[in-house]
């Protein structure tokens, strides 16, 4: 799915730009590392409060609906 990859993309760069490593967002997001390399590669099935916590700690919201 397209928009899970943008998400990916998202999170990723919203990472880089705080200056974390994936192991720190992991950290703060009280998630594995294992579920953040998941989030940034499309891969995987994290829990919807996994991702919900990620964007958190990256101050990201998820746009839903149109």
């Amino acid at each position: 799915m397209e928009t899970v990859s943008v998400l990916g993309l998202e999170i990723r760069r919203a990472r880089k730009d705080a200056g974390l490593t994936q192991g720190e967002l992991a950290d703060l997001a009280e998630v594995s590392e294992r579920t953040v390399r998941a989030l940034e590669t499309a891969t995987g099935n994290p829990s919807l409060r996994a991702v919900a916590s990620v964007l958190n700690v990256l101050g990201l919201k998820l746009g839903v609906g149109r």
